[in-house]
């Protein structure tokens, strides 16, 4: 069946349907890729460089006094706090199907990338905000500007690895499966791509804030840019935050694949001999890169009803051996019911 695996797009079938071995296999995204290990290492260099960026970022706020690092600092252990969410999130998400469980786990994915963006918008938001109003209630002198600079200049760094990492992931899934490279971002059924893209772009900017708000303490001699800077930072994580929350939620409560992925994976049913129209179909986001398949079809020939009921089931099996399908159900279409065109 065509449509995506876990969720995603296809590529386009003419490019595919030369590698797939069925036409079932076109939910996969591109031949030999393995999102999974990609996007582990996705996580794992931004846990490496959250952790690194969180610990001197700490180190310089003590030593500055700079309300704006250390509302970046906030950020950077919230962020390295959520990627170990998000690790949770592939680990339980990978679990396989059971009896309890029969479409899997993978949406365990998004309830565990919901955490994270909770934890976005405590730790890391809500902290920045309080600390900075707390500054211009009661400002306090900053020092040894330089070491602040210093440790800017080198989370931006780390921080620009880590993007890049997440950036080239988010560029080879988009083209595989021919959408945009933002539109792949908000899209894609894998929250922890998109949660650590989400991030890292949110901390070169908070970057950036926060040395135009060391920048204008060390100028004017005044707190106040510096606490504005860290009321800024934490705004910024609430947005990220809030759209992240947003679209784990739409996951959860259950969305349907993009209609280019409805329209492929009728084509593939179509392009079955045993199919000889559609009526209803429906694929559900199960989990990252996962669907589950819902259908009436109308089965060719004129069978007795037992040898129906198995041409259905083998069409069934024939659509759940793809491992983008999580589950598929199909049930025959009544006679007077429309047909589906592509």
């Amino acid at each position: 069946m065509t449509g995506e695996r876990h969720g995603e797009p296809l590529p386009k079938p003419d490019v595919a349907d030369k590698t797939a071995g069925s036409p079932f296999d076109l939910f996969t995204q591109a031949p030999g890729s393995d999102s999974g290990s990609e996007t582990v290492r996705t996580v794992v260099v931004a846990l490496v460089a959250n952790a690194l960026v969180a610990a001197a970022k700490s180190v310089a706020a003590a030593v500055t006094g700079s309300p704006s690092i250390l509302a970046e600092a906030a950020h950077s252990w919230a962020d390295a706090g959520n990627e170990v969410f998000l690790l949770v999130a592939i680990r339980r998400s990978s679990l396989p199907a059971d009896e309890a469980h029969p479409l899997g786990h993978g949406r365990e994915a998004y309830v565990w990338s919901l955490f994270a963006a909770m934890g976005l918008l405590t730790a890391g938001a809500a902290v920045s905000v309080t600390h900075g109003v707390q500054e211009l209630l009661k400002p306090e002198p900053a020092g040894s500007f330089g070491v602040g600079y210093a440790v800017l200049i080198l989370a931006f760094v780390l921080e620009g690895i880590s993007l890049l990492q997440s950036a080239r992931q988010v560029r080879g899934e988009a083209r595989s499966l021919d959408r945009d490279f933002l539109e792949h971002v908000l899209a894609t059924s894998d929250p922890t791509v998109r949660a650590v893209f989400a991030e890292d772009s949110a901390a070169l900017i908070g970057l950036v804030i926060a040395a135009a708000g060391l920048a204008g303490h060390q100028l004017t001699g005044s707190t106040v840019p510096d606490a504005a800077g860290s009321i800024l930072v934490g705004l910024l994580l609430a947005v990220v935050a809030v759209i992240l929350l947003n679209r784990n939620r739409r996951f959860l409560v259950g969305e349907q694949t993009d209609p280019r992925v409805r329209s492929a994976a009728l084509r593939a049913l179509l392009a079955d001999p045993d199919v000889a129209r559609v009526t209803y179909l429906r694929l559900e986001i199960v989990g990252p890169r996962m669907v589950s398949v819902i259908g009436d079809v109308d089965l060719t020939g004129d069978d007795t009803e037992s040898h129906v009921a198995v041409r259905l089931r083998a069409l069934e099996a024939r659509v759940a051996a793809s491992p983008a399908v999580a589950g598929a159900l199909l049930s025959l279409s009544a006679p007077d019911e429309p047909s589906i065109v592509v």
